[in-house]
């Protein structure tokens, strides 16, 4: 309907042009078609008159009436009018209502999808952990805005490519190999020699000790088999990321997050990536060397300050393979790449745009894109919860899905802004309750086929295309709020896509569930009168529908019975 009314603005527009009342060469305005604030002033209202008055040197209200005179004739319209300073306010006809709640029907599972993205490839890298421990709350929040972005790219026509980085090469991993390494030996960390920066958790125990017996490790086609020597630092090395890689990746699966793409950061320099993306900052001139140092000329694009590429000792710092990595994204095509990262890592965004601008192969400015998300807290009985007995030092994805169940544990952590920090309350998420909001959307949904069974029961019918034959009571503010809301949803979803803020999907639904249920709560569904009974059921099924939809994109079950 906004873009109906779009059109009937433009075209009015334009015959303002031709019959000379705007000026010929007077672009059209970014007008809006929005909702107003008060069902009294319509379904949909205007700006457009006020922003052609100024360049058409006349009054808002003027022009308003100009607008109107010209607006083409529309079925689809019961009303115009003109407000306040020269808002046009639209009231839409009920069979206009009446078309689109048929059309929600018609498209089921592929209502509110769109084809902006054009089927252009476009990458989102999340997660990305240290294959070094378990993945703790905050690799679960990574996990799941970083699902839910490429669900709703995909929503919105993008090729979308999923893809975990493994920063499998530095001093954590080598940490995490003479922490194992001392488990084999029998030390713990208690015993003197223990390593200062070494991993305390239980799980370095499992993984020494699969290690001793020999066990066979399979991650992504590839087998690394247990060496049994305690003093092979390699072998151990090589056995403890498959074995940790491979934890993750069950941990990502019940969750129900999964990818296409598994990059190791080791392959940049066994491929010589890294290098190679050096010699091309240098011939391109865009570095210096100072105190046996390599540096990019970073400010020239944007940096605070220039970066130290390769230390006097001959090592590169974090950042360049990072260069590297995003330069073959580039390569493989992505016309969008989006990185989700934690916010500590936000002083490394200039750097690589920096070093990717200064390789002059056409990568645009702002390329690659990221989210950034702040820390999750965690509450249970009013204390926060810290501590899991298998990591050690913090609670981990696994205990929290275990505690409260995959559903709760990806709505919570979708929830909110990735940028605004997150309390995630346990006992909440556990609840039965209508003030659990997961809770609330899922029994909504449930509901609806609870109406069908009682339908079979009572046995009586409902013929959805006799509903839709029917007149929608939009004089009722209840069903009126509903069908505008259902209405929405397309919306919602190009502007998750377009803003990677899928936390909209989950702000939405729980709308809709509650403007349902003031329609539920007003209205008797399984009465006598077919007519009446079929109209308010297509109302239901059309929510029903769209609740899945929305649920789909949240990898949130819709279940039917709760």
């Amino acid at each position: 309907m906004k873009a109906t009314l779009r059109d009937l603005v433009t075209q009015a527009i334009d015959a303002l042009r031709a019959a000379g009342t705007l000026p010929a060469d007077l672009d059209t305005p970014d007008f809006v078609i929005e909702r107003p604030k008060s069902r009294a002033q319509g379904d949909f209202s205007t700006n457009a008159a006020m922003l052609l008055a100024k360049p058409a040197k006349s009054n808002p209200r003027a022009i308003a009436q100009a607008l109107l005179d010209a607006l083409p004739a529309s079925d689809d319209i019961a009303k115009v009018e003109i407000a306040g300073p020269g808002f046009i306010n639209f009231h839409v006809a009920e069979a206009a209502w009446r078309r689109q709640i048929a059309q929600v029907l018609e498209q089921g599972d592929a209502y509110g999808r769109n084809t902006s993205g054009e089927g252009r490839v476009a990458g989102v890298e999340y997660v990305s952990a240290n294959p070094t421990g378990p993945l703790h709350v905050g690799h679960g929040r990574a996990a799941v805005i970083g699902d839910c972005i490429g669900r709703v790219l995909a929503a919105n026509g993008w090729n979308l490519k999923r893809e975990f980085y493994y920063n499998d090469a530095g001093a954590q991993i080598n940490n995490l190999a003479i922490s194992v390494q001392a488990r084999a030996q029998g030390r713990g960390p208690d015993d003197a020699g223990w390593p200062e920066d070494g991993y305390r958790g239980d799980y370095i125990i499992d993984v020494a000790n699969a290690y001793l017996r020999g066990d066979s490790v399979e991650v992504e086609g590839h087998v690394v088999t247990g060496a049994k020597d305690p003093d092979n630092l390699d072998a151990i090395r090589a056995f403890a990321v498959a074995y940790l890689r491979r934890e993750q990746n069950a941990d990502l699966a019940a969750y129900g997050v999964g990818f296409d793409v598994y990059f190791l950061e080791s392959s940049l320099y066994t491929d010589g990536k890294v290098e190679e993306t050096v010699r091309e900052l240098i011939d391109h001139g865009h570095t210096y060397e100072e105190g046996g140092a390599l540096w990019l000329r970073s400010t020239d694009f944007g940096d605070d300050k220039d970066r130290v590429m390769r230390k006097s000792d001959g090592t590169y710092t974090y950042f360049v393979p990072d260069v590297a990595y995003h330069l073959s994204k580039w390569q493989r095509g992505y016309v969008r790449a989006i990185t989700e990262l934690g916010a500590d890592h936000h002083g490394s965004l200039a750097r690589v745009r920096a070093g990717l601008q200064a390789l002059d192969c056409g990568i645009p400015q702002g390329w690659p894109e990221y989210v950034l998300h702040q820390m999750v807290t965690v509450m249970r009985g009013g204390e926060e919860v810290k501590l899991s007995k298998r990591a050690g030092s913090y609670l981990t994805l696994r205990d929290l899905i275990d505690e409260v169940g995959r559903d709760a544990t990806r709505w919570f952590l979708i929830a909110r802004k990735p940028d605004s920090q997150l309390t995630f309350d346990i006992d909440l998420a556990r609840s039965q309750s209508l003030d659990n909001p997961v809770y609330y959307v899922q029994v909504s949904h449930a509901r609806m086929h609870g109406l069908l069974r009682k339908l079979r029961e009572q046995g009586l019918t409902f013929n959805a295309a006799n509903g839709l034959a029917q007149p929608l009571d939009v004089e009722d503010a209840a069903a009126h709020e509903l069908v505008q809301t259902l209405l929405r949803y397309p919306d919602v979803v190009a502007s998750a896509g377009r803003d990677l803020e899928p936390h909209q999907i989950a702000v939405y639904l729980l709308e809709l569930a509650q403007t349902f249920q003031t329609y539920y709560n007003d209205h008797q569904f399984l009465v006598d009168d077919a007519n009446v009974r079929d109209a308010r059921l297509v109302l239901a099924m059309a929510t029903r529908q769209v609740l899945a939809n929305g649920l789909e994109l949240l990898g949130v079950n819709a279940p039917e019975v709760m």
